[in-house]
C-alpha cells in the first residue's frame, strides 16, 4: 500500500509540475536574485557511507515452474556467505506497477501533451518498476539470417509490451553502440528496429554458414596429395591445421571482442541504480575453444572461463542479469540440410589414420558429432553466464518474442536481500546460497561476490559513480528525484528576440568545434516541492543548485558542455514566490551543425538528489 500511494503522489506532482510550467509561460516573472554557489566539495566517508558500501545486495527472482512467486516474506529467505549462515539484514519486494498505474498514465499523458512546443519533462509517463531492460543485439556472433528473425520477433514482441516498461537497444558489431537509449515508448523503439541502426550484417569474424568452401579445399589437397605423393603431414593435415588455426584466430577474436562490449556494459550500467536485465540475443558464444571437436590431435585448444568469470564479477557488481537467448532458434544438424556436404577430414572420427576414416558414414558421424558438440557448449556457456548474474538462458525455441516476454517478467518481480559480510574485507572471492523455505522453487540470483574494501580501487567492480556524472550518461535513463520542465530553443527562435546574447562562444569544449556554431537556449523551470529549502535561524530559505548540458553526437561521443552552479537565498515573500512560479534558470550552449542529443541535468547540492532527461538535437548547416 505504501509503494502506491509513493506512486501516486509522483503523479500528484507531475501534474503539478505541468500546471507550473503552464502558469511560468503565462506569467512571467522576474529573475530570482541568484549568486553563483561554490563548487560541491567531494562528501565525507562517514559512518552511514561505510555501511552502504559494505552491504551486500542480492536480488533473487523466484519461480515455480517459470511463473513469479510474489508475497513472500523475510522469514522465508536464508542467504549463505561461503556456507555461513548471515542475518537479512535489508529486505525488499520488486513486483509489477499494480493495475491503477495504466489510468494514472493515461492522465499522465494527456498532461504532459499539454506542454508547448519544444517544451519537455523528465516526469516519468508510468510509475517506476525498479527494473530496466538493455536489449542487446549481437551481430558479431550471429549469422545474418537469424538477426533478420530476431529483430521481426522484438518487433512483434513491441506491438503487446507491457506499458511502462524501459528499455534501451544496444548492437554489437565490430563495437559496442548505443543506437536507443532507455524509453517506455514501444512506437520509438519499434522504429528504431525497423531502421538501418539496427540492421542486420555480417560478422566480420564469422565465417559463413555453408561449408562448401572447405569442402572443395580439402578435395583438392586431397589431389594434391595422390599427385605429388607427398606425405600426408604436409597436405590435408597440415591444411586443416592451417584452418584450425585460422578459425582459432577468429573465435579468440569474436569472444574478447564481446567479453570487452559486456565489461563496457557493466560499466555503463553499474552507474545506474537498481536491477538491470540484459536481453542478449546472440547465436554462440563458445566456452572451450576446440575447431574440431572429433579430434584430439589438433593444438588449438582454449578456454576462457577466467575471462568470463572476471565479466560476470563485472555484471553482478552492476546488478545486471543477463538472459541469453538463441537467436538460431531451434537447431537442427547441418547433416539434414539439403546442401549438406559431409567434411573430407583426414583424421575422421577415429581421430587418426586414413582410409575407413574417410568414408561417407564416418565423415558423417564426425560432422554430427561436432555439430552436438559444439551446440552444448555454446548454450552450457550461456547458462553459466544467465546463472552467476541471476538470469536465465532459452534456446531451442523458434518463439523468440515470447522468450523476451518471459525474460522481462521474470526480471520484473524479484527481492532484494542485504546482508552485512563476515568479518575483515579481504578482497577475496566469496560464494553466495540463498534458500525459500516452504516450497520447492527455483531460484535465480548472482553466485558470489569480491569482498573488496569500500576505500580501495578495485579491477573487480565497475565503481560507483557520483550522481551528477550517473545523470549525464549518454542514453541512460532519465532521473527523477528533481522534477522539471525544460523548453529547448535555438538563439534565433522570437522567443529570445529581446534577449541580449553573449558574444563569447559558450561551452567548455567549444574551443574544439568547428564552426559555424549554432547557439540553443534552455529554460528550466524546476518543481519546488522537489528541492531542498533548509529553514534559516531569520526565516530565510536557502537551497544550492546546479544546472548542466552536455551535448552528443550519434556515437554518443560528448561535442560540448556546460554548467552553472546557484546559492538561492530566499526571504518569506521571495520564498512564496518560488513555490508559485518554481526555480527557473537559462542556460546557453554553442553546438555544430548536425543531429545528436542535449542531455539536461539539475543536481541540488545539499542532498546530491538530481534529475535529468536527454532530447534529440537536429542543427541544420
Amino acid at each position: 500500500m505504501l509503494r502506491l500511494c509513493t506512486r501516486c503522489l509522483l503523479v500528484l506532482a507531475g501534474l503539478s509540475l505541468v500546471a507550473l510550467f503552464a502558469a511560468v509561460l503565462r506569467h512571467p516573472a522576474p529573475a530570482l536574485a541568484a549568486q553563483s554557489a561554490p563548487a560541491p566539495s567531494t562528501p565525507s566517508s562517514g559512518a552511514v557511507l561505510q555501511t552502504n558500501a559494505n552491504l551486500v545486495l542480492v536480488d533473487v527472482v523466484v519461480t515455480d515452474h517459470g511463473n513469479p512467486v510474489l508475497g513472500l516474506d523475510r522469514d522465508r529467505f536464508r542467504v549463505f556467505e561461503d556456507g555461513k549462515e548471515r542475518p537479512v539484514v535489508a529486505f525488499d519486494r520488486h513486483v509489477p506497477a499494480p493495475g491503477v498505474a495504466p489510468q494514472l498514465a493515461a492522465e499522465m499523458k494527456a498532461q504532459i501533451a499539454s506542454l508547448p512546443p519544444h517544451t519537455f519533462t523528465n516526469l516519468p509517463v508510468y510509475p517506476s518498476t525498479g527494473v530496466t531492460n538493455v536489449l542487446l543485439l549481437d551481430a558479431l556472433n550471429t549469422p545474418v539470417k537469424d538477426q533478420q528473425q530476431a529483430r521481426l520477433e522484438m518487433i512483434q514482441y513491441l506491438s503487446s509490451i507491457k506499458p511502462g516498461t524501459e528499455l534501451a537497444i544496444f548492437t554489437l558489431a565490430s563495437h559496442l553502440q548505443l543506437v536507443e537509449g532507455f524509453t517506455t515508448d514501444a512506437a520509438r523503439l519499434t522504429e528504431v528496429l525497423k531502421s538501418k541502426k539496427t540492421s542486420s550484417s555480417q560478422s566480420v569474424l564469422q565465417e559463413p554458414q555453408d561449408s562448401s568452401a572447405q569442402t572443395q579445399l580439402e578435395q583438392e589437397a586431397a589431389h594434391l596429395e595422390q599427385d605429388s605423393g607427398s606425405p600426408p603431414e604436409f597436405t590435408i593435415e597440415s591444411i586443416e591445421q592451417f584452418e584450425a588455426d585460422l578459425t582459432t584466430f577468429q573465435t579468440d577474436l569474436r569472444v574478447r571482442m564481446t567479453l570487452d562490449a559486456f565489461d563496457e556494459l557493466a560499466r555503463y550500467l553499474g552507474g545506474i541504480s537498481g536491477r538491470k536485465n540484459l536481453i542478449w540475443f546472440s547465436g554462440s558464444f563458445p566456452i572451450t575453444l576446440d575447431p574440431d571437436s572429433s579430434q584430439t590431435g589438433y593444438r588449438n585448444t582454449e578456454s576462457y572461463a577466467d575471462e568470463i568469470r572476471q565479466t560476470d564479477d563485472l555484471l553482478t557488481a552492476a546488478r545486471v542479469a543477463v538472459y541469453p537467448i538463441d537467436a538460431r532458434g531451434l537447431m537442427t544438424s547441418t547433416t539434414l540440410d539439403v546442401a549438406y556436404q559431409p567434411s573430407q577430414n583426414s583424421m575422421g572420427a577415429s581421430g587418426h589414420g586414413r582410409g575407413s576414416s574417410r568414408s561417407l558414414g564416418g565423415n558423417i558421424n564426425a560432422d554430427d558429432t561436432k555439430f552436438l558438440t559444439q551446440n552444448e557448449e555454446e548454450h552450457d556457456a550461456m547458462k553459466i553466464v544467465a546463472g552467476q548474474t541471476g538470469g536465465r538462458a532459452f534456446y531451442n525455441t523458434n518463439d523468440l518474442k515470447d522468450a523476451v516476454a518471459e525474460a522481462v517478467d521474470n526480471g520484473d518481480s524479484f527481492y532484494t536481500l542485504g546482508f552485512v559480510p563476515r568479518g575483515r574485507l579481504d578482497g577475496h572471492y566469496r560464494r553466495v546460497k540463498v534458500e525459500v523455505g516452504g516450497g520447492s522453487y527455483d531460484l535465480s540470483y548472482r553466485k558470489g561476490y569480491y569482498a573488496d574494501p569500500a576505500s580501495k580501487r578495485s579491477s573487480h567492480t565497475p565503481g560507483a559513480a557520483a550522481p551528477l556524472q550517473t545523470a549525464l550518461l549518454h542514453g541512460a535513463p532519465g532521473s527523477t528525484q528533481i522534477l522539471f520542465a525544460a523548453r529547448v530553443l535555438p538563439s534565433t527562435d522570437p522567443a529570445f528576440a529581446a534577449v541580449k546574447m553573449s558574444k563569447d562562444p559558450i561551452g567548455q569544449m567549444v574551443a574544439g568545434l568547428k564552426g559555424p556554431l549554432h547557439r540553443y537556449m534552455v529554460d528550466f523551470t524546476v518543481d519546488p516541492s522537489t528541492v531542498a529549502f533548509p529553514e534559516m535561524p531569520q526565516g530565510d530559505h536557502r537551497a544550492s543548485l546546479q544546472f548542466v548540458l552536455m551535448a552528443y553526437d550519434p556515437s554518443g561521443n560528448r561535442i560540448n558542455y556546460d554548467d552553472r552552479s546557484f546559492q538561492l537565498n530566499l526571504n518569506p515573500q521571495q520564498y512564496a514566490f518560488t513555490l508559485h512560479y518554481g526555480v527557473r534558470a537559462r542556460l546557453a550552449l554553442d553546438l555544430p551543425a548536425g543531429t545528436g542529443s542535449l542531455r539536461l541535468a539539475v543536481l541540488d547540492l545539499s542532498n546530491e538528489h538530481t534529475g535529468s532527461l536527454e532530447v534529440p538535437i537536429a542543427i541544420p548547416k
